[in-house]
């Protein structure tokens, strides 16, 4: 081979290395290494930035304010008027104290009613039922007032409700008490100058555990298809005919649908996430409420003589 041969070859061969080269200076490597040693060294947070400054949203308010979740179903929601309501809802407790209170809790509602002597009314009774969400949130008091069962519908957020105070607060063995209804009046019986029982900062909220004593049948719905265990005597009062009927309607299944349990509840990503934007507000009136409870408890000593 002569030597025109040889510097052919290695002309052909040199751009072949260099373009090789060339793919290897701009690897990747260096940039994963890069990225592997910001994974192995984590940087602490910086408290100064909004961004690391999260309110801590405590994990009760669900059970306290129920009413800020919106409703599971897909074709009631609507993003723009969730949050419009809330802010109506925080506006409406900046004027009126709305407590905390459980279905079973006895709630003394002050409302105003251009009928009355005042111009007000003040209705004492327990919560039997708490429903809907939003603006829309619901409950209902009930009392046996001169051996007459009476119920009152309230709306939450109504501008017609001047005060709200829980009289008792306690909690029953089931999420619904329209059982009452056909239950003793001695069970739905409460005095109408009742004085408030306070609980201690910080105490849980106390559960009772009293089993009603349904009357005898007709009564309003079957309530031995609902479960119930806040009922001392429905055993004596279902027949064979009545076990049949109610074995049939059964659906022990459903407590492992998974699916329907989702499409009834809302994620707990997005109940932090609401409760986030209203944790701030929330808190001030809780603050403001300990306050005046503060200022209603004391006492001024009498100046002895």
């Amino acid at each position: 081979m002569n030597v025109n041969g040889f510097c052919r070859i290695v002309s052909k061969k040199l751009p072949q290395q260099f373009a090789y080269k060339r793919i290897v200076t701009f690897s990747t490597k260096p940039a994963q290494q890069q990225q592997e040693a910001t994974v192995s060294t984590p940087t602490l947070p910086n408290n100064n930035t909004p961004a690391a400054r999260k309110p801590i949203v405590p994990g009760h308010y669900r059970f306290v304010y129920p009413e800020f979740l919106p409703d599971p179903k897909v074709q009631w929601r609507n993003t723009v008027r969730e949050k419009l309501e809330r802010l109506d809802m925080l506006a409406r407790r900046g004027q009126v104290d709305l407590p905390e209170f459980y279905v079973g809790s006895i709630l003394a509602v002050t409302s105003s009613d251009p009928h009355a002597a005042g111009k007000t009314s003040r209705f004492v009774g327990i919560c039997i039922h708490r429903e809907r969400c939003g603006l829309r949130a619901r409950f209902i008091l009930r009392n046996v007032i001169d051996h007459q069962g009476m119920e009152v519908l309230y709306e939450l957020y109504d501008p017609t409700i001047q005060k709200v105070e829980v009289l008792r607060l306690e909690k029953r063995l089931d999420d619904s008490l329209f059982y009452l209804r056909d239950a003793l009046p001695e069970f739905s019986t409460f005095d109408e100058n009742m004085e408030a029982e306070h609980l201690e900062e910080g105490a849980p909220v106390p559960v009772n555990d009293i089993k009603v004593v349904l009357r005898p049948r007709p009564w309003l719905e079957r309530w031995e298809r609902q479960n119930l265990l806040g009922v001392a005597n429905i055993e004596q009062y279902i027949k064979d005919k009545h076990r049949k009927s109610a074995a049939k309607v059964q659906k022990p299944w459903e407590k492992y649908d998974l699916m329907k349990q989702y499409r009834a509840t809302i994620p707990e990503e997005e109940q932090k996430e609401i409760f986030a934007e209203v944790h701030t507000e929330l808190h001030t009136l809780e603050l403001q409420r300990k306050r005046n409870k503060r200022k209603r408890s004391f006492i001024k000593p009498k100046q002895l003589a």
